[in-house]
């Protein structure tokens, strides 16, 4: 049984009041988690009181629920013992004959918990109650603070889960544009770096990119010259448009360039966000349109003024045939000269007559029978033919022809015609030395059609005669070493099979005509 001190309060065998109180303290400044700490208090309590079991009963986070912790190395307790140690608790009156001791854990008026014990058999509980009071006590703003912590913790991973999914359905919405784009700080340092500028032959991994100076990222581009953009939207505060082309890769492409300022505080600007849109495509496709537009409107010229051009070539040729037939009438010093003058006249006529026949075949092709034809059967005809020009001797031709490449509906002879024109034409930029590649294939780009692709070694084509190339009488050659009308005419031939000729060309750098073809419509339907 407890004695009772001088001061008129039980005591257990063995044990003080603060030296349990101390221990206890101890375990709060060891830096142990929360559980461990209510653990070591168990297991003090158990030790230093003449206790045969201990429990700390602790709200869940939920709140809806609570879970028993138990003494190291003590078997665990049922969570259902909970309502029976809670209806203990409710017992307002304390019994001295029950051994079990049970205090409330509140703090600031808030229900965390219960401390669960159970003396010894013979002791007095009553010798443990202030120990216990005391311990319960320290012990209830340890749970509250615990739990306050652990809904702070909890607020702050919802939180930054909110922030990281916020960030990640930005970054999505970035990778997702079809452009690239990419945002600086007032350092030039880059801050933003989406997918799409990842790709291409200027392309930068993102992790290469974030962090790292701009200049020395797109060190490809003038530096004064990008330095200058930037400050220019820094200044002014104002969105910049322009139009850039870059031969970096193996073709020239053509770039759209927006420079928008950004203002984290509606204040100055702070950020610069660069969106690069490849045009090169569309304006390719532009290009083609007001071309075949302004070859349309010289065709319908030109047939206008040929068919007017044709009556009076046709009384000079027919004075000339008068004239031939009364030339036994002259005396013989003036037949000889009469007479060489004559086959000049006619000789030019003759010439008068082919222009205008190309020029009636640029601006309305002969209709001309069409059917399925093996394109890689033409090719190969075209070039048989093109192997006895003069000027083809010493060039090096290599022919890639594709396997399985689909027939088109054409007239082998005209696209005969149009591929002769097209090779003479590169033999000639060429002057007679180089390489030709003739290749055949299905486009990658589009189903539905084959390209018969020419390329040359030659001096390329500039960017202002690109535009013209195709236009009846233009000529880079000198004078009088061609007129002008083998491309207008080869033009003409592909349009009437409805197909486009495309051109590729850098002055030095040779010269890629791309014929393109729709397929056979039998071909279609397999």
């Amino acid at each position: 049984m407890a004695d009772v001190n001088t001061t008129g309060q039980l005591e257990g065998p063995g044990f003080d009041t603060l030296s349990v109180v101390s221990e206890v303290a101890s375990y709060l400044a060891a830096g142990l988690s929360t559980h461990e700490i209510i653990q070591g208090i168990g297991g003090t309590l158990k030790r230093k009181l003449p206790l045969s079991k201990c429990v700390v009963w602790v709200r869940t986070p939920a709140g809806d629920s609570f879970s028993p912790v138990v003494p190291p190395g003590e078997e665990p307790v049922k969570q259902d013992d909970f309502p029976m140690v809670r209806n203990l608790v409710d017992q307002l009156e304390f019994d001295p004959t029950s051994p079990v001791v049970v205090r409330n854990l509140v703090y600031e008026e808030e229900y965390f918990g219960v401390l669960h014990a159970e003396v010894n058999e013979g002791v007095d509980p009553r010798c443990c109650d202030e120990a216990l009071s005391l311990v319960a006590k320290i012990v209830s703003p340890l749970l509250g603070t615990m739990e306050l912590s652990e809904d702070l913790a909890s607020e702050i991973a919802l939180r930054t889960r909110e922030i990281e999914d916020q960030r990640r359905f930005m970054s999505k919405i970035l990778d997702s544009l079809p452009h690239g784009m990419y945002v600086i700080d007032r350092d030039y340092t880059i801050q933003a770096w989406n997918q799409k500028r990842e790709a291409g032959t200027q392309g930068v991994d993102r992790e290469h990119a974030l962090g790292r100076n701009v200049f020395d990222v797109l060190h490809r581009q003038p530096r004064r010259l990008l330095k200058s953009e930037f400050d220019r939207a820094f200044e002014t505060g104002a969105m910049a448009q322009m139009e850039v082309e870059s031969d970096a890769g193996q073709e020239v492409r053509h770039y759209r360039i927006n420079k928008i300022p950004m203002r984290l505080n509606d204040d100055d600007v702070t950020h610069v966000i660069t969106i690069g849109e490849d045009i090169t495509e569309g304006k390719r496709i532009r290009e083609q349109v007001a071309q075949t537009e302004k070859l349309a409107a010289v065709g319908q010229l030109a047939a206008g003024v040929m068919h007017e051009i044709n009556n009076p070539l046709a009384t000079i040729g027919a004075c000339i045939e008068a004239l031939t037939l009364r030339l036994p009438e002259l005396p013989p010093s003036v037949l000889k000269g009469f007479e060489e003058y004559m086959g000049i006249v006619d000789s030019e006529l003759d010439r008068c007559r082919a222009i205008i026949d190309g020029l009636l075949d640029f601006s309305r092709p002969r209709a001309r029978i069409k059917n399925a034809a093996n394109i890689n059967q033409i090719v190969e005809d075209a070039i048989f033919l093109a192997k006895h020009h003069q000027k083809f001797k010493r060039i090096s031709l290599s022919v890639e022809l594709g396997q399985q490449v689909p027939d088109v509906m054409a007239n082998a002879e005209q696209l005969i015609q149009a591929f002769l024109a097209l090779m003479i034409n590169s033999i000639d930029a060429m002057e007679g030395v180089g390489s030709l590649v003739v290749s055949t294939y299905v486009n990658p780009l589009r189903s539905g059609e084959v390209v018969v692709e020419f390329q040359d070694t030659g001096p390329g084509i500039s960017g202002d005669d690109i535009s013209k190339i195709f236009e009846p009488f233009f000529t880079t050659k000198e004078p009088g070493a061609g007129t002008g009308l083998g491309l207008s005419i080869c033009y003409g031939i592909i349009q009437q099979h409805s197909g486009v000729i495309l051109v590729e060309s850098q002055v030095g750098k040779g010269a890629t005509f791309k014929v393109v073809l729709p397929v056979s419509d039998e071909e279609k339907s397999v």
